[in-house]
């Protein structure tokens, strides 16, 4: 979706496309006709407990562990605002624009369910400042993935009043009050509850976990990619993927993955070559034969994670929120869904990335290469070949094993004790999208290097699917065998070409869309 392609928010749960769609490729945005006149009606409700003598939590009390004390009527406005400046307290890193842009659209779409109490007009100045590129500054460390997203929320509600740092279409840093004006918009006065409604969402979180599945996505095909090519440069055999041995474990993700990797390696010169009677080899390596097994439990934790990711979707995250006439506490911005298939996306990514590095180190070593020279180096001994590629990856596994470990196990009490237990929910999603270019980076020097290890089987001739991808590494300027050259920048090229799908296009072009 390009920028001149819009959203519109409130018709039904915003989706992963659209997400991508906003976040990634700037679409625009607007709030639907229907969504103002909900919001305005839960609004009503908001006004009529304002006025009203009985405390209400978030409308005419403090919060947090300040919960107790009725806030009289003349302080409601400056209640919201000191709410949003103080829970502004991010530090660290500026967070990526893509993922304040999502949390921003997550935060509208729950606006705009008339579960908050927000005015239109609040919810309105949200939508404009999605469409006209204006992004807040939000910091690294500053969630605990419980009462929502607070401070990263907060930046962002600061920009609505007109306070605070935020960048331009261009990129470039100003104050949200230049920013604001430039667009011909003006800050809002928050009226009550709408500073604690701007804040109180799992957004970023589930922001950043839509982004990883939909890279996840693509990176898992890649992955098979990969595999075929080196099962194929390796001498492996493609029978152990018959979808008849793969029915024995019905698992679909595995079913999916093996499928893939039939298809890619389907007319194979380098296959053929050792499928007679001849061949003594009785079993490739797992890391061969065990790639849709992977792969494919891959596969199935992304769809589960999905499974989550849509019920969040399709949530009204917020607390207090609006109930016909009234106004119901709750706990449903707890973190603890979303934190838990963050961190197993994590584990996933780790392990895929495990196997890749493996059937990469096979590659650089002669007694497990089947006749390829040492490292796929041109002259061993005078030239290193792909020798630190390896390490390359080997360190980035490493790494994504250290990622792995759980965030949402931990808990640190906050809030005087009122709040204590909290999901971590956000630092699973920032380690995640380390991981995620991680994996991205380690599948990237398997494909180089597998792509090497084709190449000197020549005359032998790679499968039409495996041959599109040397032709695209070499249209793109990575060279083939030789002697040594500066490596980095091919590693980086392919990582690109990993990372922009265009590897997955190339075979697509030739076999068909995988699975």
């Amino acid at each position: 979706m390009s920028p001149s392609q819009t959203v519109v928010v409130g018709t039904g749960p915003v989706t992963e496309d659209d997400v991508v769609a906003v976040a990634r490729h700037g679409a625009s945005v607007v709030l639907a006709t229907s969504a103002r006149e909900a919001i305005g009606r839960a609004r009503a409700v908001v006004d009529d407990l304002a006025a009203g003598p009985t405390p209400a939590y978030g409308v005419s009390t403090g919060f947090g562990a300040l919960a107790t004390r009725h806030i009289a009527p003349e302080l409601r406005d400056r209640l919201q605002r000191s709410l949003v400046r103080s829970h502004a307290a991010g530090s660290g890193p500026e967070v990526e624009r893509e993922v304040v842009r999502a949390l921003m659209l997550l935060r509208l779409s729950t606006l705009a369910t008339g579960r908050t109490g927000v005015r239109p007009a609040t919810a309105q100045l949200l939508a404009d400042l999605l469409a006209h590129g204006i992004t807040p500054v939000v910091h690294e460390h500053g969630s605990l993935g419980c009462s929502g997203d607070l401070a990263p929320l907060a930046h962002c509600a600061l920009a609505l009043i007109g306070e605070g740092p935020v960048r331009d279409a261009s990129g470039a840093l100003t104050d949200a009050s230049t920013a604001l004006a430039a667009a011909g918009l003006a800050p809002v006065e928050l009226g009550p509850k709408e500073g604690l409604a701007l804040i109180n969402g799992t957004d970023g979180m589930l922001g950043m976990l839509v982004l990883a599945l939909h890279d996840l996505r693509r990176l898992l095909r890649t992955a098979d990619v990969a595999a075929a090519m080196s099962v194929e440069g390796l001498l492996g055999t493609d029978r152990v993927f018959a979808a008849e041995l793969q029915a024995l474990r019905p698992h679909p993700g595995q079913a999916a993955s093996a499928a893939n990797l039939v298809r890619l390696l389907a007319g194979s010169g380098v296959v053929a070559s050792h499928r007679g009677p001849d061949c003594n080899r009785v079993q490739d390596a797992y890391s061969l034969r065990c790639a849709p097994q992977v792969h494919g439990a891959a596969r199935d934790t992304v769809d589960h994670a999905a499974l989550v990711a849509g019920r969040e979707l399709a949530s009204a995250i917020d607390n207090p929120v609006v109930v016909e006439d009234r106004v119901e506490s709750n706990g449903n911005f707890h973190g603890a869904p979303v934190g838990y298939v963050l961190d197993f996306l994590a584990v996933v990514a780790a392990d895929v990335a495990s196997m890749s590095e493996r059937r990469t180190d096979r590659f650089l070593d002669q007694a497990r290469n089947h006749g390829l020279p040492p490292f796929l180096a041109d002259d061993p001994g005078v030239d290193s070949g792909l020798m630190i590629a390896q390490y390359t990856q080997a360190a980035i596994v490493s790494e994504l094993k250290r990622l792995a470990v759980p965030a949402s196990v931990d808990s640190i009490p906050s809030s005087a004790m009122q709040e204590d237990h909290v999901s971590m929910g956000w630092s699973a999603a920032r380690k995640l999208r380390t991981a995620v270019d991680g994996l991205t980076r380690v599948v990237a020097v398997e494909v180089l290097t597998a792509a090497r290890g084709l190449e000197l089987r020549a005359p032998l001739t790679p499968s039409p699917a495996t041959g599109a991808v040397l032709r695209l590494l070499r249209e793109a300027g990575v060279q083939g065998p030789g002697p040594d050259r500066h490596l980095a920048p091919e590693i980086e090229t392919v990582v690109q070409l990993v990372a922009d799908g265009a590897v997955v296009g190339a075979v697509e072009a030739v076999i068909g869309e995988l699975q």
